[in-house]
């Protein structure tokens, strides 16, 4: 028998999965799903730290990458977990506003990282020659603590906002963590101003930076095929069509999700949305980039091999 006991600042989240033997063999996959993204992302992190050839502003960005997604599942499918076997779906007024802002954080932080990851390689395959000057390591850095700061100064804003927000109705949210926009039609003010800077928001953080990435590969591709090299045309398709297939997992949904009218938007088809940003991205991430890339398999072989000697 579930148990709802929620004392009177307490939310509750009502879930992704029904509380029955498929809703639990459902919680099993997502288990391990997280399971799977927790040890590629520590890995790939690891990996480019040990490795000294994966010391390029590109790596750089990606362990960050690694880091962001790392976090960002974590956030979510640990207590959406508990909750289901524990049957206590009530979340504290302070552990909501906690998985909010670190969720926000990494949603915002993240887009910002793939557009300065696509930024990277346009300098790289288009004006090579600029590279170490555009894309030194102290810009690299700066890209790289802007995306962190920006994110997480947007989502303290929205964080805020949304817990200052009185809540005189039902304080159950249909949905597997505490996403703002699911929070608001639980207000018992009218949240129309607000509604339109979260759209704001989104565009600034999520469907700008898309743009801007969309641009940028259309730029490399188009200089991709004019290169003489069939090896080098061969090695930028496949390092942009990994970085892309990236993205649109990622911006997809999110922006799909977020820049919808609200009288288009059902809680059952943002959950299931949701599970695609917030799950199967951090887990898809560290398999695409390794898989698909030679400098990290060998890297791989690499810090493998550093390993074995030793213990020879």
């Amino acid at each position: 028998m579930e148990k709802w006991n929620q004392t009177s600042d307490d939310f509750i989240l009502l879930g992704l999965f029904p509380p029955n033997h498929k809703g639990l063999l459902l919680l099993l996959l997502i288990i391990s799903v997280f399971v799977l993204a927790c040890l590629g992302n520590s890995g790939m992190t690891a990996l480019i730290f040990l490795d000294p050839r994966l010391h390029t502003p590109m790596y750089f960005l990606l362990s960050q990458l690694s880091l962001m997604d790392l976090m960002y599942i974590s956030t979510t499918v640990p207590k959406m977990a508990i909750n289901f076997l524990s049957g206590q779906k009530s979340i504290s007024f302070l552990g909501c506003g906690v998985q909010s802002f670190f969720f926000l954080t990494m949603a915002c932080s993240e887009g910002l990282l793939l557009a300065s990851m696509a930024y990277d390689r346009f300098v790289a395959i288009c004006h090579p020659l600029h590279y170490p000057i555009r894309m030194s390591k102290m810009k690299c850095g700066k890209m790289i603590l802007g995306s962190w700061t920006l994110g997480s100064i947007n989502s303290m804003a929205h964080t805020v906002y949304a817990l200052h927000l009185p809540y005189c109705r039902s304080r159950a949210i249909n949905h597997f963590f505490c996403d703002v926009p699911a929070m608001l039609p639980l207000a018992c003010v009218d949240t129309w101003d607000y509604e339109y800077m979260v759209f704001v928001s989104t565009s600034l953080f999520l469907l700008l930076p898309f743009l801007g990435i969309t641009a940028s590969y259309g730029r490399v591709l188009f200089a991709v095929f004019h290169m003489r090299s069939k090896e080098g045309r061969k090695k930028a398709f496949t390092t942009c069509s990994t970085h892309l297939t990236v993205v649109t997992f990622y911006y997809a949904p999110f922006v799909y999700t977020y820049l919808r009218p609200k009288t288009l938007r059902s809680p059952a088809e943002d959950k299931i949305l949701a599970v695609f940003y917030t799950i199967l991205t951090p887990m898809l991430n560290p398999i695409i980039y390794s898989l698909r890339n030679k400098e990290v398999l060998g890297a791989m072989r690499r810090v493998c091999g550093m390993f074995s000697s030793r213990k020879k």
